[in-house]
Parts: C-alpha cells; sequence; structure tokens
C-alpha cells in the first residue's frame, strides 16, 4: 500500500486551546479516546474545546487488530472519575457529553454500573447538555448491563460494528457481528426515544456489496444516524490498509444510507465516531424538529 492521499493530511495538534485542554485532562487524572486511539481529529476537535472522555483506564482487555489503545491487565476502576469527568465537561462549557470506555471483560458487568454513575453525574452538574455513550458489547455478561446504562438516560446510544462480518475474525476477534447487532436493536426496544448510533471503518478488506449489507442490517436494528471512515494503520504491527476509498465513495454510501433511511450520515475519510458529535446531533433533531 502506497502512502497515504492527500486528503488524509492533518496537521499536528499545536493550538493554546489543545495545550489547556491536554493540562485539563492531567489534571483530573482523566483519559481521552483521542489521545489513547490516536485519533487524527484530536487537533481539530481540542482546538474547539471537544474531547471523547473515555473511562474505566487506559488498558483494554481484548486486542482488536485496528486499534491503538494499550492492552493488558487493566488497573482497578477509579470511583472519583464520575465526577471528575463531570467537573472536567462542566470547565469546559460542554453543551454535548460523549463518554467512551475500553472493554473491561474482567468486570462482572463489563463497566455497565460505572458507566451508569458517569452519566448521573454529568446530569447532575451539567443538566442542559446531552449526553453520548459509545459502548463495549458487554458480551457474555448479564442482560441487566446494557439496562443499567438506558435507564440512567443517556441521549444517544453508540455501539460500533467496525466492519463487516467476515472480516471479524482478523479485525475485532473477541466480538460478534450479531451480538453488536442485537445490542443496538435491544436499546431501541428499552427505550424508544434514545438515539442510537454506529459507525464503520472501511479500508480493511469489505467489499461494497458487504458494507451495503451492514447499512441494512443496522436499519432493520432501527439504527438513528452512522458514521462511515477510513481505516488509518496506527502501527506496523496493526492490520494494513487494503485500500483508501476516494472522498466520492464516501459520498456515494452517504447517499444510499441516507435513501436507506438512517435520520442523520456522516461520511468521510476523517470520519470518526465521535468527530463533530454534536452537530450531528443537532442535524438530526432539526431534521426531525425536535
Amino acid at each position: 500500500m502506497t502512502g497515504k492521499p492527500k486528503w488524509l493530511k492533518v496537521r499536528a495538534p499545536l493550538s493554546p486551546e489543545y495545550r489547556e485542554l491536554f493540562r485539563l485532562m492531567r489534571n483530573k487524572h482523566l483519559n481521552t479516546v483521542c489521545e489513547e486511539a490516536s485519533c487524527p481529529n484530536i487537533g481539530e476537535c481540542w482546538k474547539h474545546g471537544s474531547a471523547t472522555f473515555m473511562i474505566l483506564g487506559r488498558v483494554c482487555t481484548r486486542t482488536c487488530a485496528f486499534c491503538d489503545v494499550e492492552t493488558g491487565r487493566p488497573d482497578p476502576v477509579d470511583p472519583r472519575e464520575p465526577e471528575n469527568l463531570a467537573e472536567a465537561a462542566a470547565s469546559m462549557g460542554l453543551r454535548h457529553v460523549v463518554i467512551t470506555s475500553v472493554d473491561r471483560d474482567d468486570l462482572p458487568d463489563g463497566g455497565a454500573s460505572h458507566y451508569a454513575a458517569t452519566i448521573r453525574a454529568v446530569k447532575s452538574r451539567l443538566p442542559e447538555a446531552t449526553i453520548e455513550v459509545l459502548t463495549p458489547d458487554f458480551q457474555r455478561k448479564p442482560s441487566s448491563c446494557l439496562e443499567k446504562i438506558i435507564e440512567a438516560g443517556p441521549d444517544i446510544f453508540n455501539h460500533n460494528l467496525e466492519t463487516v462480518p467476515r472480516l471479524y475474525r482478523s479485525v475485532r476477534p473477541g466480538a460478534r457481528y450479531f451480538t453488536s447487532l442485537r445490542l443496538l436493536q435491544r436499546a431501541k426496544e428499552l427505550a424508544s426515544g434514545v438515539v442510537t448510533k454506529s459507525g464503520i471503518m472501511v479500508g480493511l478488506g469489505e467489499e461494497r456489496d458487504e458494507v451495503l449489507q451492514v447499512l441494512d442490517d443496522l436499519r432493520e436494528a432501527e439504527v438513528d444516524i452512522l458514521t462511515i471512515g477510513q481505516y488509518l494503520r496506527p502501527s506496523a504491527k496493526h492490520h494494513p490498509v487494503i485500500r483508501y476509498w476516494e472522498p466520492e465513495e464516501f459520498e456515494e454510501l452517504k447517499y444510499l444510507a441516507e435513501r436507506k433511511g438512517f435520520g442523520m450520515v456522516a461520511s468521510g475519510p476523517l470520519v470518526r465516531s465521535s468527530f463533530h458529535a454534536e452537530d450531528v446531533f443537532d442535524a438530526l433533531r432539526l431534521k426531525h424538529g425536535a
């Protein structure tokens, strides 16, 4: 595979806003997926005062072939994290708070109760803010895990399928495609008012027809928001980029996804699950007159 196309070039994160946000995260002992997953949009997002908080530590119990988050034995859960996160969100004046986590297969509930505590802490500090959670799949955990999170009242429940079913064994070996799909479907069943969201990456070796089948599966599960972005290889030890999709192909996927009935679609080379999350949610509400 040749070098990255020009449309994938991003500037280094050097703004004063970036440095200020970096200090805030360290002072509050908080992690962000922006840093841990080496997101290419960190400079732009942090310059505008937005970040995706990553709870439950920095170490993941799974080894996905696409992800740059550290894997291994996680540290104990920090009981102060929900309140620290809420304080940081308040300091940043956030109107939309995005919370994700590593996989914690070592915990009896996969960290669901910690998610719920974090949602409630943010609601207490920022009652007007909307809250988006991007959760693990809670595979082989009690069904009550998802219920705990939904009962806490997030505005958006997000879980990424990441890739097509055929590639799960090589790309996402610790997960199961239909387990993830069912999680999204059940979130909507538990709370019809919650907005559901999912995302996929392209460039891992998938075929166009396989991508369109994933879109059909997500619509069957009544998922509202879809994100599609280009996979970028974090290092030589990760899954290779099989090809770079052209910007015009992302536009076509957006058009086809909208035709299939998604309420809002973000599709482009640098689109990530939480990139411009507030704008996407606002656009969905405006579209439906909320």
